[in-house]
């Protein structure tokens, strides 16, 4: 697969991916970015072991895993007032609200469900995150019941 193809078919799911992660739109244009550089340069070294979004979609969680541990080291709220204002996008409310909440959750868990909401297969979720697929089975369930409580006590 040639690399115009790849971004054009995966850069959306990735953005999302990324969006899932860290909930800033121009972090997660950045991560994804990063992420498709990533794909260009090591393109050749691709081995078909496992399949190309797999690979990819483990590119761009290592990636915002990276961003994580960055931010951790540098807190938001030691920086200036004003380079922390937040931007306000056309993303609907309740996509807003979804994104802030897997923002929330922990690590492995922003992963699973990230990767979740982008129709990989569970199989290939297990994979990514080096657990067994009945476990990623069992994650996603807990997953979707805390988003579905977080979505309910926002409505009250």
């Amino acid at each position: 697969m040639e690399f115009e193809n790849i971004y054009k078919t995966y850069w959306n799911r990735i953005f999302r991916l990324c969006m899932g992660f860290v909930n800033d739109y121009d972090i997660a244009q950045d991560l994804a970015q990063e992420t498709f550089i990533i794909v260009w340069q090591k393109l050749n070294t691709f081995r078909n072991e496992s399949g190309i979004g797999t690979w990819i979609f483990r590119i761009a969680s290592n990636n915002c895993l990276r961003q994580i541990e960055k931010e951790k080291r540098f807190l938001k709220s030691e920086l200036p007032l004003h380079i922390t204002e937040e931007k306000q996008y056309s993303i609907e409310p309740q996509i807003q609200f979804l994104y802030k909440c897997i923002a929330e959750l922990p690590e492995t868990e922003r992963i699973i469900i990230s990767l979740e909401l982008e129709d990989v297969k569970q199989a290939e979720i297990a994979k990514i995150v080096g657990l067994s697929e009945a476990n990623v089975r069992v994650k996603i369930h807990r997953i979707k019941d805390k988003l579905t409580q977080k979505f309910q006590d926002h409505g009250k």
